[in-house]
Parts: C-alpha cells; structure tokens; sequence
C-alpha cells in the first residue's frame, strides 16, 4: 500500500500534491502553465500532474522551491482550488432539490482524461463529463467504475493503411488515483463470494472536483490469476468474462457503498452493465429491514434509475441463463427466489426457457424510471423495449428521454472561453444556463470572426506536429516528415470527422464519389480540407477496412495538403478537434445514432454542424444553425450520399467564401452566433443534469424514501397490491359500449366487471389511436352506477367532444395506484374487445 502513497516534496511544494491528486485540472486549464513549467516535455506527452510530481529530479524540485515566481503561481492556484472546493455550489441554494440526498452515478466507462484512460468512446466520456457537472454545480453524485490494467486501446496506422493495436499497461503509481480506505482506516477491499472461491476487490478514489469517484480492481494477490484478469481489459473476454466484470461493477459497486458507509438514494445505471445492482440493493435492503425480497424489491426500485444508449437489440448484453445461474446460485437461497424468478427478471418472455438473460431487460424491471438519450432515440427505446409492457401503445411504454449533453469548460478552448466570459462572466457553467443565450448573442462579428481564425490556426498547427510524429514513427522518409509541416491551411475552410469506424456510421459516405470529393479539396478559389480521426474496434474487420480505405484516398496525388488521418483518437485530440474545425460532419445510419454528443462540443467553439437527422441533431437543426442531410425516413446511402456534396458544394462553401471588404462572411458568422447561443448552452451538461435532477432524481428520492419508512410499510402495501392484482386481472370483463351523441358531445357508457379487484386499484379510460389527422387520446371514464348483484360491477362512462367518431374509442382498465410508477412497475391492462 505504501508504493501509492504521495511522493513527499518539499514543504514550499506540499500543496502540489492536493493539486495533482484532484482532477479538476482536466477542465481547469489555469493550472496548465503551472504544470509545464514543472516539466515542459513530460507535460506535453502525458497531461498528467500525478506523474510530473513522481518523476521530476530533486534538483529541479530544489531549484522550484527558490523560484518565487513559481511560489507565486503555486500560492494563487491553491488559494482559487480550495476556494472552488469551499463554496457551496448552486445545488446548495435550490429547494426542493437540496434535501441531503446522494445520487450514485454506475458505468463501465469513465472518460475524465487520458491521465486516466478508463474509456472506449462517447459512453465514457459522457460519464466524464456528468461527474465534472456535478463538481461544478454541486450536486451530490459520485461515481463508480472498475480500473482497468489496460484502457481501451491505443491505435497506430501501418504503412499499408492498417489499423494496429497497442494495450499500454496502467500502472496504479502513474495514476492521479488513491487507495480509497475504509471506516477502519485500513485500505478498503471488498469480498464477494463467488462458486468455489471469494473475490477479493481492492477499491480505489479518484477526486474530481467537489466529488469522488471509486474504482475496483480484482488484481489483488489473494485472488487467483483468472479473477485478477476480471479488470485487465476494457470490454475483454469471452461471454463470463464480461458477465464478471459487471457482477464487480454492480453486485461489487453496491457492496462498496455499504462497506463505505455511504448512504445512496438514487443509483443511476448508465447503461445496463451495472444491471445486477437492481438485485444486491434489494437484497441488503431485505436483511436490513427484515422485510421479504420482493417487498424489498418493490422499496429498492422507487430509487433506481435505468439510461439506455442502445439503439438496437443487438446493442444489449445477453448471457446463456445457465451462465447467470452459475454466479446467482446465492440469490436463490438467499432471496428465496426460484431459479425461473430470477431469469423472468431478465426475459422478454419469462416462460421461455430458451431465451438468454439480458441487461436491459433487467435493468428496466428494476428501475421505477428509464430514460433514452435524445427524443428520436426515446421514440426508437419505446419500440425496442414494447415487448416487455403488452398491449400497451407504443408511446406508452414507460421510457421517456433525456437529451445528452458536454461539459462545456472541457471543451472549449482558449479563445473561446475568453470570449463568453466578457459576455457571460467566470461562473457561467456553475449552474443553470437559461440567461446565457441572449447575453452572448450580443457578441459581434469581428470577435466572433477573430476567435474562429485563431482556433483554427491552432488546429493546424496541432494537426501537422501530430502527422509528423506519425510519419516519423512509421519510419518515413525526412522528405516526408519535413512535408507534414506545410499540409493544411490556417485560412482555409475546415471540416472535421472523428468517430469511432463502424459500419452503423457511415464514416466512408464522404468517400461515396472520389473524384466528387477530390474537385471539392482541391478547389482553386474555394479550396476546402478534411481532418478525419477514428479508431475501429479491434474485431471489426470491416471498421478496419473503412479506415485504410481513407489512407488510400489521403495519399492520392495532389490531396497531400488538403486532407490528413490523424491516428489515435482520444479526448486531446478531440479537444482540439472541435475547437478548431468549421464544420463538423457526422453521417450515422438514421435512426442508429442514440444521441452522439460530438457534433454538441463544436457549439460553444462556434463551430457549425453538417449531420444526419438523428441523436440530438434531429431535435436540434434548424437552418439558422447549420445543415442536415437525410429525413424522417432511414437512412438512403445513395441518396445522403448526393445530399451531402449537394450541400457542401452549394451552401457550405459559398457561405464560408463570402466576404465583405473587412474579410469577414457576415452570413456564416451570423450562423456561428446563433448555434453557439441558442443551441451551446441546450446541450450543455448543466442543462442535462438539472434535467435528471427535477425530472427522474426528485421523484426517485422521495418515491425511495417514502417506500423506505416504518420498515417499508408502504413497498409491502404495493407488493400486496401488485400480487392481489396479478391474481384477480383474467377475471376483468368488459360489457356492451354505448354511444350517443347530443349536439357536440359524444356520451359513452361501458360496464365493466372487476371482479375481486377494487376499483381504487385501476384506472379506467376512454383510448384513441392518431389516425385520419386526429392525434392520440386518452380520457378517464368514472363509475357512475354499480351494478346490482354484481361483484364489483360498474357502469363506467365519460363524455367527450364528438370531434371524432364514437368508434375511435376504446374503452380500457389498467392497473393504478398513487404511489406506483405506471406502467413501468406493473403493466397490467386490459381492453374492450
């Protein structure tokens, strides 16, 4: 344990380590020359604090100590950092939201920094982002992840355009982390019994800001060496391995908290890799309370929250149901649960004993509130997931959307944080964002022009010592190596296309016409040039294919200049990227795309979008904002592909080329203006998270907290509930409708047959499906006469506007109780036939 304790410095340059060790300094970029003046060239390769302080040479340590300029900067750093970590933050002033609840954030990935590569791609980075938000803004929500001895890969292209794969090792003494302790004192670990042998997790603490995230690691010498390979690798492995490492990150997660004695309200499950959480929350619950599982169950899920990324079934995890057996043998005993219980929780059908246990599935069963990421990606979740709540329409289905968003301080660059804050002030990302849209809109022309031109100048520049470096390790020739600093220009109109290589996303629609796009390049009045980045999964053969296949066009003669691959994608080069580039393209086969947030980090640059009309650009476009190819419809390759040089050729860059006698393109700045005040500050992660908070986090606490008191009073009324109604629903039948119209009114009266079932304990409705121009509708009926000698037996009747005929109406009883979350928590219904 010793081994990852700080180095210690010198007394001047103790606060160097509370600097280093709290990952602000990821958004924070004042510290950046504190860094680089410690070790210029270390900090230029690595962006890693933590490894500058355990490297650099006592002597340079002794000459620091007696440089007072350096003291000086040292001081003021420290005294703004723990002035950030000491004020409030503006959850603290917000009722009802401030209410001591704790929010535990759950993902398999978490993209804060390359000092720290725990990350595949957009998932990640979007938990990077939420945990930095809620630093800033102050809200309680920690995190929870696995460290991984591998991150995700790094890439190198070889001279024949082929994608090769490197694993660099993490190495915990490297890393801006700290062994997370215990109550006891001593370094936390955490023992989860597995068949024939006990997994052993060491657990450790990342600080980000105002808030903590914790890792678990299973290389620890006590666990044999298949277990100590659980956290090797970023989604590695076979079918167990990966089921594995979510038992670590959900059954393991929860175990963690309760080890740490933290008290959670609301656990949020970024995708369903953390699906198995949903089941050791309710079952601690169950010997805390004494209460049955189910009745735990039923207290545990009101505090549970599910986000789903995936567009497509094939997207979700599945495992053999003997596979989830073999690691659930505890939870049947213990639980009291059959084996056939507990895969129904994972199965669309749960009769069907062939069908694998998958994620989602389980993650939607144990979470009272599911959310899609952008509003198309919400429509395609409600078809995806409408098997599991039948006959229910499909805007029914209990998933409702909330859009992604980017922490803008990542994101921005220096120019343009210098612009928005004379607009909008230092602590503009600190809390809600409704006022910053008119104040920068107020920004004028020549600024917002000026800010552009040194962004993407310094695009360029990072781009050609980037390609060097490239060349330079391929073994180029000097010519060659000599040539990367003169391609690209610092003037010219830029477009940027950077995701990861899958079919899905159609990263080679641009190559659709070569000749096309080589006229567009190389332009003699108009010229136009291309950065493109992506890695490819390593076991996409295809993905590969679609990257070499752009090597070959960039090393067509005459495009040398025009158009570069940058290999090696991660979140540096993003950063870059999006700061200094035009106009960013994104080509996803609609409607594949959950939401995609790259296309968001180019807003608060200025930078415009050229996208399909899926994720987020399909609620956000407009032509004030910049352009959109497809429709509605899916995706039509052929067609995009037209559309796309259509729009390139013929909107894009003569906008960009118009000029007026100062230099400036009035209309294309008027465009930058308005994507970056309108449309920065919607899909910034302020605005994301205060989503979660007052829409699915409020009822998640105070549903869990109700549910919780007098040893869950209420989670045992609603199981009795639920039970009571599972028994009595076949007995439900309907009468004969009747209709009668009086003038603009239509009269309906049905009777209806409850049988054992109360009638407090369902709705009635009157339902209507959009159809010949009238949209859905949906309208209670009441009991206005029982039925003499029958049980439970009503007439049920309601009036309406005869807007519409009588025979678009359909009676229908569903299953209703206040304190419930309907239909996700029982999908009980049953129609007039």
């Amino acid at each position: 344990m010793y081994a990852f304790l700080p180095r210690k410095l010198p007394k001047q340059l103790h606060d160097l380590t509370e600097l280093a060790l709290n990952l602000r300094w990821t958004w924070n970029h004042a510290l950046d020359e504190l860094w680089k003046a410690i070790d210029p060239l270390l900090w230029a390769r690595t962006h890693n604090p933590w490894l500058i302080l355990q490297n650099t040479a006592p002597q340079r340590l002794k000459a620091l100590c007696q440089d007072a300029a350096f003291s000086q900067t040292l001081a003021r750093a420290i005294d703004e950092h723990r002035r950030y970590l000491d004020e409030p933050g503006w959850y603290a002033g917000q009722r009802p939201l401030n209410d001591g609840a704790q929010v535990a954030y759950f993902s398999m990935e978490f993209g804060l920094s390359e000092a720290l590569a725990l990350y595949a791609g957009g998932l990640g980075v979007l938990a990077g982002d939420y945990l930095k938000t809620a630093s800033d803004m102050g809200v309680p929500i920690l995190g929870v992840g696995l460290l991984y001895q591998e991150g995700y890969f790094r890439q190198s292209i070889d001279a024949a355009g082929r994608q090769q794969e490197a694993y660099p090792h993490n190495d915990p003494t490297s890393l801006p982390i700290q062994p997370a302790f215990g109550r006891d004192g001593a370094w936390l670990k955490v023992a989860l019994p597995l068949p024939g042998r006990t997994l052993h997790l060491r657990v450790w603490q990342v600080i980000v800001g105002r808030t903590r995230l914790y890792l678990l690691d299973s290389n620890d010498l006590l666990n044999g060496a298949a277990d100590r390979g659980i956290t090797s690798k970023l989604y590695a492995g076979g079918s167990e391995m990966r089921l594995l490492q979510e038992v670590v990150l959900g059954i393991g997660g929860w175990a963690t908290l309760d080890a740490l004695g933290i008290r959670v309200d609301v656990c949020h499950l970024n995708e369903g890799h953390a699906a198995l959480l949903v089941l050791e929350r309710a079952r601690r619950f169950m010997h805390k309370t004494g209460v049955s599982f189910q009745q735990a169950w039923w207290a545990t899920r009101a505090g549970n929250v599910f986000t789903t990324h995936t567009p497509v079934a094939a997207g979700f995890d599945v495992f053999p149901a003997a596979l989830v057996l073999k690691y659930a043998r505890g939870y049947l005993d213990d639980c009291q649960l059959s084996s056939q219980e507990l895969l129904a929780l994972g199965r669309r059908d749960p009769t069907d004993d062939d069908e694998p246990f998958n994620m989602a599935f389980l993650a939607l069963r144990g979470c009272a509130q599911s959310n899609a990421v952008s509003r198309l990606h919400g429509e395609v979740s409600r078809r995806l997931f409408s098997d599991l709540y039948p006959r229910w329409p499909y805007e029914e289905v209990p998933v409702g959307y909330v859009t992604n968003g980017v922490h803008v301080p990542s994101w921005d660059s220096a120019w343009s944080d210098h612009l928005w804050t004379r607009s909008c002030g230092k602590e503009r990302w600190l809390g809600t964002v409704e006022t910053l849209a008119d104040t920068v809109a107020d920004t004028d022309d020549k600024a917002l022009w000026a800010m552009a031109a040194e962004q993407r100048h310094d695009l360029v520049n990072y781009a050609r010592q980037r390609l060097a470096g490239q060349l330079s390790q391929r073994d180029e020739s000097p010519q060659q190596v000599e040539e990367a600093a003169r391609v690209l220009d610092p003037n010219c109109l830029t477009l940027g296309f950077a995701r990861r290589f899958t079919d899905y996303k159609r990263p080679n629609l641009l190559l659709h016409d070569v000749e096309r796009l080589k006229r567009l390049l190389t332009h003699e009045q108009h010229p136009v040039q291309l950065i493109i980045a992506g890695k490819a999964h390593p076991a996409d053969e295809q993905g590969k294919q679609l990257i070499q296949a752009w090597m070959d066009f960039v090393h067509l003669p005459g495009l040398r200049r025009h158009v570069v691959f940058l290999e090696d994608y991660d979140i540096e080069m993003a950063q870059y990227l999006v700061q200094g580039v035009d106009v960013w393209i994104n080509t996803p086969r609609r409607p594949w795309e959950a939401c995609g947030t790259s296309g968001m980090k180019v807003l608060v640059n200025g930078g415009l979008n050229l996208s399909e009309l899926d994720g987020w650009w399909a609620q956000a476009y407009q032509p004030a904002y910049g352009w959109a190819i497809g429709s509605d419809a899916p995706s039509d390759d052929e067609v995009d592909a037209e559309r796309l040089y259509s729009v390139l050729e013929n909107e894009v860059v003569p906008l960009f080329y118009s000029r007026d006698n100062q230099g400036i393109p009035r209309e294309w700045v008027q465009h930058m203006r308005a994507s970056m005040a309108q449309l920065g500050p919607q899909f910034s992660s302020n605005r994301m998270l205060h989503d979660y908070l007052e829409q699915y986090y409020q009822p998640a606490i105070q549903a869990f907290r109700r549910r919780g008191k007098d040893q869950a009073a209420l989670a045992c009324t609603l199981h009795a509930w639920h039970k009571a109604l599972a028994t009595g629903w076949d007995s439900i039948h309907f009468g004969q409708v009747e209709s009668r119209r009086d003038g603009d009114w239509l009269h309906i009266s049905v009777p209806i047959y409850l049988g054992e079932i109360a009638a407090q304990w369902v709705k009635v409705e009157l339902y209507a499906h959009a159809c010949d121009g009238f949209p859905d509708a949906c309208l209670p009926m009441n009991a206005v006469d029982k039925m003499p000698g029958a049980t439970q037996g009503y007439i049920f009747y309601a009036t309406v506007a005869a807007e519409r005929p009588a025979d678009h109406y359909t009676p229908r009883v569903r299953a209703w109780h206040p304190e419930a979350f309907l239909p996700a928590e029982n999908p009980l219904i049953a129609w007039q036939r």
